[in-house]
Protein backbone atom coordinates (compact mmCIF):
# COMPACT_ATOMS: atom_id res chain seq x y z
CA UNK A 1 0.00 0.00 0.00
CA UNK A 2 1.84 3.39 -1.11
CA UNK A 3 2.26 6.51 1.40
CA UNK A 4 -0.58 8.28 -0.56
CA UNK A 5 -2.98 5.55 0.09
CA UNK A 6 -2.36 5.83 3.76
CA UNK A 7 -2.41 9.36 4.10
CA UNK A 8 -6.04 9.69 2.33
CA UNK A 9 -8.92 9.77 5.22
CA UNK A 10 -10.50 6.93 4.87
CA UNK A 11 -14.34 7.54 3.58
CA UNK A 12 -16.18 6.33 6.85
CA UNK A 13 -13.96 8.68 8.95
CA UNK A 14 -14.83 11.50 5.94
CA UNK A 15 -18.28 11.07 6.89
CA UNK A 16 -18.47 11.05 10.52
CA UNK A 17 -16.40 13.95 10.90
CA UNK A 18 -18.95 15.31 8.32
CA UNK A 19 -21.76 14.39 10.54
CA UNK A 20 -20.14 15.86 13.57
CA UNK A 21 -19.73 19.13 11.89
CA UNK A 22 -23.42 19.34 11.14
CA UNK A 23 -24.38 17.84 14.79
CA UNK A 24 -22.11 20.89 16.24
CA UNK A 25 -23.94 23.20 13.99
CA UNK A 26 -27.29 21.98 14.83
CA UNK A 27 -25.92 22.76 18.56
CA UNK A 28 -25.25 25.49 17.87
CA UNK A 29 -28.49 26.40 16.61
CA UNK A 30 -30.37 25.05 19.11
CA UNK A 31 -28.63 27.05 21.78
CA UNK A 32 -28.98 30.53 19.86
CA UNK A 33 -32.70 29.50 19.27
CA UNK A 34 -33.29 28.83 23.35
CA UNK A 35 -30.86 31.74 24.34
CA UNK A 36 -33.77 33.66 21.74
CA UNK A 37 -36.64 32.56 23.88
CA UNK A 38 -35.27 32.93 27.17
CA UNK A 39 -34.78 36.58 26.70
CA UNK A 40 -38.62 36.76 25.16
CA UNK A 41 -39.72 34.72 28.63
CA UNK A 42 -37.91 37.14 30.57
CA UNK A 43 -38.08 40.29 29.19
CA UNK A 44 -41.58 41.23 30.45
CA UNK A 45 -40.26 40.12 33.92
CA UNK A 46 -36.95 42.41 33.55
CA UNK A 47 -39.77 45.06 32.21
CA UNK A 48 -41.52 45.21 34.98
CA UNK A 49 -38.81 45.32 37.46
CA UNK A 50 -37.58 48.28 35.64
CA UNK A 51 -41.03 49.88 35.23
CA UNK A 52 -41.48 49.69 39.07
CA UNK A 53 -38.34 52.00 39.48
CA UNK A 54 -39.11 54.86 37.93
CA UNK A 55 -41.04 57.78 38.50
CA UNK A 56 -44.63 57.97 36.99
CA UNK A 57 -43.59 60.81 34.59
CA UNK A 58 -41.16 58.62 32.99
CA UNK A 59 -43.55 55.73 32.82
CA UNK A 60 -46.22 57.58 30.32
CA UNK A 61 -43.21 59.66 28.65
CA UNK A 62 -42.72 58.91 24.92
CA UNK A 63 -40.33 56.31 23.76
CA UNK A 64 -39.26 53.32 25.30
CA UNK A 65 -36.52 53.66 27.87
CA UNK A 66 -34.66 49.97 28.73
CA UNK A 67 -33.27 51.69 31.83
CA UNK A 68 -34.44 54.08 34.56
CA UNK A 69 -32.88 56.95 34.04
CA UNK A 70 -33.40 57.81 37.80
CA UNK A 71 -33.95 54.96 40.10
CA UNK A 72 -37.33 55.81 42.23
CA UNK A 73 -38.32 53.84 44.93
CA UNK A 74 -41.53 56.08 45.45
CA UNK A 75 -44.07 53.18 43.86
CA UNK A 76 -42.65 50.75 46.79
CA UNK A 77 -43.40 53.23 49.61
CA UNK A 78 -46.79 53.93 48.57
CA UNK A 79 -47.40 50.40 48.69
CA UNK A 80 -46.47 49.77 51.99
CA UNK A 81 -48.00 53.03 52.90
CA UNK A 82 -51.16 53.30 51.72
CA UNK A 83 -52.13 49.90 50.91
CA UNK A 84 -53.11 46.08 52.98
CA UNK A 85 -50.09 44.98 51.27
CA UNK A 86 -49.06 43.31 55.04
CA UNK A 87 -52.52 41.84 55.44
CA UNK A 88 -52.37 40.40 52.09
CA UNK A 89 -49.37 38.62 52.53
CA UNK A 90 -50.72 37.45 56.14
CA UNK A 91 -53.81 36.38 54.06
CA UNK A 92 -51.73 34.48 51.48
CA UNK A 93 -49.26 32.91 53.86
CA UNK A 94 -51.94 31.18 55.69
CA UNK A 95 -54.05 30.53 53.41
CA UNK A 96 -51.06 28.54 51.10
CA UNK A 97 -49.67 26.85 54.43
CA UNK A 98 -52.95 25.15 54.90
CA UNK A 99 -53.86 24.38 51.26
CA UNK A 100 -50.32 22.74 50.31
CA UNK A 101 -50.99 20.68 54.16
CA UNK A 102 -54.43 19.86 53.20
CA UNK A 103 -53.47 18.89 50.11
CA UNK A 104 -50.62 16.13 50.78
CA UNK A 105 -52.23 14.85 53.92
CA UNK A 106 -56.01 14.33 52.32
CA UNK A 107 -54.16 13.10 48.49
CA UNK A 108 -51.80 10.79 50.21
CA UNK A 109 -54.56 9.56 52.41
CA UNK A 110 -56.56 8.77 49.39
CA UNK A 111 -54.18 7.44 47.46
CA UNK A 112 -52.74 4.52 50.14
CA UNK A 113 -56.49 3.65 50.40
CA UNK A 114 -56.41 3.07 46.29
CA UNK A 115 -53.32 1.45 46.18
CA UNK A 116 -52.94 -0.72 49.35
CA UNK A 117 -56.77 -1.28 50.28
CA UNK A 118 -58.78 -3.66 49.22
CA UNK A 119 -62.44 -2.39 49.51
CA UNK A 120 -65.61 -2.61 46.88
CA UNK A 121 -65.30 0.15 44.19
CA UNK A 122 -61.92 0.84 44.74
CA UNK A 123 -61.20 1.19 40.93
CA UNK A 124 -64.73 3.00 39.81
CA UNK A 125 -63.25 5.63 42.75
CA UNK A 126 -59.79 5.87 40.78
CA UNK A 127 -61.48 6.12 37.32
CA UNK A 128 -63.67 9.13 38.61
CA UNK A 129 -60.64 10.82 40.32
CA UNK A 130 -59.13 10.38 36.65
CA UNK A 131 -62.01 12.07 35.22
CA UNK A 132 -61.68 14.66 37.64
CA UNK A 133 -58.29 15.52 36.74
CA UNK A 134 -59.05 15.88 32.93
CA UNK A 135 -61.77 18.36 34.08
CA UNK A 136 -59.76 22.36 34.50
CA UNK A 137 -60.94 24.07 37.49
CA UNK A 138 -61.94 26.93 35.75
CA UNK A 139 -65.49 25.01 34.54
CA UNK A 140 -66.07 24.21 37.69
CA UNK A 141 -65.85 27.90 39.34
CA UNK A 142 -70.06 28.61 39.07
CA UNK A 143 -70.91 25.34 41.04
CA UNK A 144 -68.16 26.39 43.55
CA UNK A 145 -69.37 29.72 44.39
CA UNK A 146 -73.20 28.43 44.54
CA UNK A 147 -71.58 26.30 47.24
CA UNK A 148 -69.65 28.34 49.06
CA UNK A 149 -72.65 31.21 48.92
CA UNK A 150 -75.19 28.12 49.87
CA UNK A 151 -72.80 27.28 53.24
CA UNK A 152 -72.12 31.37 53.76
CA UNK A 153 -68.35 30.79 53.14
CA UNK A 154 -68.22 33.98 50.71
CA UNK A 155 -65.30 36.38 51.77
CA UNK A 156 -64.03 33.81 54.18
CA UNK A 157 -60.78 32.14 54.20
CA UNK A 158 -62.61 28.85 54.70
CA UNK A 159 -64.29 29.51 51.26
CA UNK A 160 -61.09 30.81 49.55
CA UNK A 161 -59.51 27.30 50.48
CA UNK A 162 -61.65 24.67 49.92
CA UNK A 163 -62.20 24.42 46.60
CA UNK A 164 -58.83 24.79 46.52
CA UNK A 165 -58.36 21.25 48.21
CA UNK A 166 -59.06 19.35 45.03
CA UNK A 167 -56.02 18.21 43.30
CA UNK A 168 -56.17 15.24 41.58
CA UNK A 169 -53.11 14.98 39.98
CA UNK A 170 -51.47 14.58 43.67
CA UNK A 171 -53.35 11.45 44.40
CA UNK A 172 -52.49 9.80 40.85
CA UNK A 173 -48.73 10.46 41.59
CA UNK A 174 -48.82 9.60 45.38
CA UNK A 175 -50.17 6.11 44.24
CA UNK A 176 -47.94 5.30 41.44
CA UNK A 177 -45.14 5.35 44.01
CA UNK A 178 -46.95 3.90 46.78
CA UNK A 179 -47.88 1.03 44.11
CA UNK A 180 -43.86 0.56 43.66
CA UNK A 181 -43.62 0.11 47.99
CA UNK A 182 -43.56 -3.77 48.50
CA UNK A 183 -46.33 -4.66 50.22
CA UNK A 184 -44.17 -6.74 52.74
CA UNK A 185 -43.55 -3.54 54.87
CA UNK A 186 -47.34 -2.86 55.65
CA UNK A 187 -47.50 -6.77 56.41
CA UNK A 188 -44.57 -6.29 58.92
CA UNK A 189 -46.55 -3.12 60.19
CA UNK A 190 -49.57 -4.73 60.41
CA UNK A 191 -48.56 -8.15 62.50
CA UNK A 192 -46.74 -5.44 64.75
CA UNK A 193 -50.40 -3.98 65.78
CA UNK A 194 -49.99 -0.54 63.14
CA UNK A 195 -52.41 0.98 62.16
CA UNK A 196 -53.38 2.43 58.55
CA UNK A 197 -52.63 6.17 59.63
CA UNK A 198 -49.11 4.98 61.48
CA UNK A 199 -47.80 2.68 58.28
CA UNK A 200 -48.79 5.50 56.07
CA UNK A 201 -47.09 7.96 57.99
CA UNK A 202 -44.40 6.19 59.36
CA UNK A 203 -43.45 4.18 56.39
CA UNK A 204 -45.02 5.25 52.89
CA UNK A 205 -44.39 9.18 53.39
CA UNK A 206 -40.97 8.49 54.58
CA UNK A 207 -40.03 6.45 52.01
CA UNK A 208 -41.53 8.86 49.47
CA UNK A 209 -40.02 12.03 51.13
CA UNK A 210 -38.60 13.35 47.85
CA UNK A 211 -42.00 13.64 46.33
CA UNK A 212 -44.07 14.68 49.14
CA UNK A 213 -41.19 17.48 49.65
CA UNK A 214 -41.51 18.68 45.63
CA UNK A 215 -45.11 18.24 45.25
CA UNK A 216 -45.22 20.62 48.53
CA UNK A 217 -43.74 23.05 47.41
CA UNK A 218 -45.46 23.09 43.80
CA UNK A 219 -49.10 23.12 45.19
CA UNK A 220 -47.75 25.89 47.77
CA UNK A 221 -46.51 28.15 44.59
CA UNK A 222 -49.82 26.94 42.90
CA UNK A 223 -51.99 28.44 45.68
CA UNK A 224 -49.69 31.39 46.44
CA UNK A 225 -50.67 32.15 42.59
CA UNK A 226 -53.87 31.56 42.64
CA UNK A 227 -55.98 34.29 41.14
CA UNK A 228 -59.26 33.35 39.91
CA UNK A 229 -60.96 31.63 42.87
CA UNK A 230 -59.56 34.03 45.46
CA UNK A 231 -61.22 37.29 43.32
CA UNK A 232 -64.85 36.08 43.03
CA UNK A 233 -64.49 34.71 47.09
CA UNK A 234 -62.94 37.15 48.84
CA UNK A 235 -65.14 40.77 48.29
CA UNK A 236 -63.44 42.73 51.59
CA UNK A 237 -60.03 43.86 51.61
CA UNK A 238 -59.33 42.00 55.14
CA UNK A 239 -59.45 38.46 52.91
CA UNK A 240 -57.89 39.09 50.11
CA UNK A 241 -54.82 37.25 49.07
CA UNK A 242 -51.25 38.96 47.41
CA UNK A 243 -53.16 38.66 43.67
CA UNK A 244 -56.44 40.02 44.29
CA UNK A 245 -54.94 42.69 46.40
CA UNK A 246 -52.70 44.16 43.74
CA UNK A 247 -55.58 45.02 41.73
CA UNK A 248 -56.68 47.61 44.41
CA UNK A 249 -53.67 49.66 43.74
CA UNK A 250 -54.74 52.36 41.40
CA UNK A 251 -55.54 56.32 41.74
CA UNK A 252 -58.56 58.63 41.36
CA UNK A 253 -57.14 59.85 37.86
CA UNK A 254 -56.34 55.95 36.68
CA UNK A 255 -53.64 53.31 36.77
CA UNK A 256 -50.59 54.57 38.22
CA UNK A 257 -48.31 51.70 36.04
CA UNK A 258 -45.19 52.29 38.66
CA UNK A 259 -47.62 51.52 41.38
CA UNK A 260 -49.05 48.27 39.90
CA UNK A 261 -45.56 47.10 38.42
CA UNK A 262 -44.29 47.49 41.89
CA UNK A 263 -46.75 45.55 43.64
CA UNK A 264 -46.64 42.77 40.70
CA UNK A 265 -42.86 42.71 41.55
CA UNK A 266 -43.71 42.53 45.42
CA UNK A 267 -46.40 39.71 44.82
CA UNK A 268 -44.03 37.13 42.88
CA UNK A 269 -40.80 37.87 44.84
CA UNK A 270 -41.67 35.25 47.62
CA UNK A 271 -42.54 32.30 44.85
CA UNK A 272 -39.27 33.76 43.14
CA UNK A 273 -37.06 33.25 46.34
CA UNK A 274 -39.00 29.81 46.84
CA UNK A 275 -38.39 28.14 43.38
CA UNK A 276 -34.60 29.88 43.55
CA UNK A 277 -34.21 27.94 46.64
CA UNK A 278 -35.98 24.69 45.82
CA UNK A 279 -35.71 24.51 41.92
CA UNK A 280 -35.08 20.80 41.86
CA UNK A 281 -37.93 19.89 43.71
CA UNK A 282 -39.93 22.09 41.51
CA UNK A 283 -38.60 20.75 38.57
CA UNK A 284 -39.32 17.04 39.61
CA UNK A 285 -42.85 18.27 40.19
CA UNK A 286 -43.47 19.63 37.52
CA UNK A 287 -41.59 16.15 35.41
CA UNK A 288 -44.22 13.87 38.02
CA UNK A 289 -47.02 16.17 36.79
CA UNK A 290 -46.05 16.03 33.24
CA UNK A 291 -45.71 11.83 33.58
CA UNK A 292 -49.00 11.43 34.62
CA UNK A 293 -50.61 13.87 31.78
CA UNK A 294 -48.30 12.08 29.04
Amino acid sequence: MSVEALSRPAPHAAARARGDRLIDLGGLVLTALTFVFALMAIFPIYWAVVTSFKSETEVIASGISLWPQRFNTEAYEHIWRNTNIGMWYINSLITSLVITAGVIVSSAGCAYALSQLEFPGRRLIYILILACFMVPMQALIINHFVLMAQFKLLNTWAGIILPQLIVPVTIIVYKQFFDSVPKEFREAAQMDNAGHFKILFRIYLPMNWGITSALAIITFIGAWNSFLWPFLAATGEATMTVPVGITQVKDAYGIVYARLMASAVMAGLPVAVLYLLFQRRVTQAIMLSAGVKG
